[in-house]
């Protein structure tokens, strides 16, 4: 009767400042937003009843841990659980964010939805704050359930997260499956069940095909209003837009631009390309890599993001300018190494390097075919560059650069793989003229991951022994100065 008694002083206490915030074990519990609360006495402990319009728990107390102004926590046991637990108070502050909302509020949605769908497993736990120590988002909802000593990892992202989250899941969800199994004691991991709302699982399921074992994974389609659950089959690898843009038309547009493109290019000729951008008839000229001239709709566009104007022959000089502008500061030796022409957009810079010369990345690499994202992946720029080239005995291979550390970098390298792979067997390169004069090779094509070497993200390695052994990849790291010329570290 002591205990119940401080533990409704302690909440009244703290409530008389506003309603506050509820956390389990260091999780907030978005579902408890604007809780009320029921004491009433259990023997020499209390029983807790916390319900809000969205969630409801009860919890057995067996003191009162902290007791402060604005914090009061808790030593409590739940209930089908041996060990105890901390339930904590804190006194309302600021306005939270209201994606942290959501996500807590699919949280407390996703225990149902395993608790309905799996009704013969425990759920063992439950996160959705970040653990940056084993590179886990906390974009995600994570978790562990369990029947008898097997047990899944359990990854799910709430309907409300952008396309980069959603398509970013099966990454985290294999780092997790790691982590889960690294750590387990009791029970063996089997693996790994991803949750995504309908209708948004299909760059996931496509990229499960370079899955081994691929029994591993199972991926699963939620649906609002009334949450029904519906297991993604491996074989509908999802309707996968990708297209080939033939290489006459990616000729024609230039010749259109021609001479005038030309006359702009032997101003630097040894840094600027001419090219097409993917999915369009707009011809560019960059300069190791950034974007400063554009002929679109018969005209030529020129200058720097959006302070574009249309070039005429009175504007030449400032076109003249614009390029000494770029070989000051857009250079190997350049003076100040923070300038932004000098730090903009490195993975391009980087492409013009690699494309200029393929065989330092590896000997066995065509120097005279290599292509910018062909096939072209509708989603657009991915913030990764593709190239496609060919080696001299006529093997396909995709090269993936990054100039910095990015996570998903193995995962989006396979997912584009796997889109050359589909459009090899069809022969649609030949079909459409790219690697002229060359018999490619039947063999699926070589992978090339290509990044300084300290800008591999440490969980690369964890992504990559996932992945089907027929997908031979090579990891080709630079040496940290790559802008004064490609050296290869070491080849892995």
């Amino acid at each position: 009767m002591e205990l119940a008694s401080d533990l409704r002083r302690a909440l009244d206490g703290l409530c008389a400042i506003g309603t506050p915030e509820v956390r389990e074990n260091g999780e907030w519990l978005a579902g408890l937003e604007g809780v009320q609360y029921e004491v009433s006495a259990q023997g020499d402990a209390a029983l807790l009843h916390l319900w809000s319009a969205q969630q409801s728990l009860v919890r057995r107390v067996l003191r009162v841990a902290e007791e402060s102004a604005d914090r009061v926590v808790l030593e409590v046991n739940r209930f089908g659980f041996s060990k105890p637990a901390h339930l904590e108070f804190l006194a309302s502050s600021a306005q939270r964010d209201p994606r942290r909302v959501e996500r807590e509020q699919f949280s407390s949605r996703l225990r149902r939805i395993l608790t309905d769908h799996f009704p013969d497993e425990t759920l063992e736990s439950m996160a959705t704050s970040a653990d940056l120590h084993h590179s886990i988002s906390g974009s995600y909802t994570r978790g562990v359930v369990r029947r008898g000593s097997l047990a899944y990892a359990v990854l799910a992202a709430s309907p409300d997260e952008d396309v980069a989250t959603i398509d970013g899941i099966l990454t985290f969800g294999l780092i997790w499956l790691q982590q889960t199994r690294d750590r387990a004691r009791r029970y063996s991991v089997y693996g790994l069940r991803l949750f995504l709302p309908r209708g948004k699982s299909t760059v996931t399921a496509h990229r499960m095909a370079a899955l081994a074992p691929p029994q591993e994974v199972e991926l699963y389609e939620y649906q609002r209003p009334y949450w029904r659950v519906r297991r993604i089959a491996r074989s509908n690898v999802g309707n996968v837009v990708t297209s080939i843009v033939p290489r006459h038309e990616i000729e024609q547009a230039i010749a259109v631009a021609m001479p005038l493109a030309e006359r702009i290019r032997r101003l630097a000729p040894d840094a600027i390309r001419i090219g097409v951008t993917s999915g369009t008839q707009d011809v560019t000229l960059r300069f190791r890599g950034v974007e400063f001239a554009r002929w679109r709709m018969g005209a030529m566009w020129y200058g720097l993001g959006d302070q574009q104007s249309v070039l005429t022959p009175q504007k030449w000089g400032a076109l003249e300018a614009l390029v000494r502008q770029l070989e000051t500061h857009r250079h190997a030796l350049a003076s100040d190494s923070k300038h932004r022409l000098y730090r903009a957009q490195p993975e391009r810079w980087l492409e013009t390097m690699v494309a200029a010369d393929p065989p330092r990345i590896d000997a066995r690499l065509d120097p005279r075919f290599i292509y910018t994202q062909v096939p072209a992946v509708s989603s657009g720029d991915r913030g990764i560059i593709d190239l496609l080239g060919v080696t001299r005995d006529g093997r396909l291979a995709v090269l993936e650069l990054k100039a910095s550390e990015d996570i998903q970098l193995v995962m989006q390298a396979v997912d584009y793989w796997l889109r050359v792979r589909a459009h090899h067997q069809q022969d649609d390169f030949s079909r459409f003229g790219y690697f002229p004069e060359v018999k490619l090779n039947a063999k699926p094509p070589l992978l090339f991951l290509v990044a300084p070497g300290f800008r591999f993200h440490p969980s690369t390695d964890i992504v990559l022994r996932y992945l089907s052994p027929e997908i031979e990849i090579t990891r080709v790291a630079l040496a940290e100065n790559w802008r004064k010329g490609l050296h290869v570290v070491f080849r892995q």
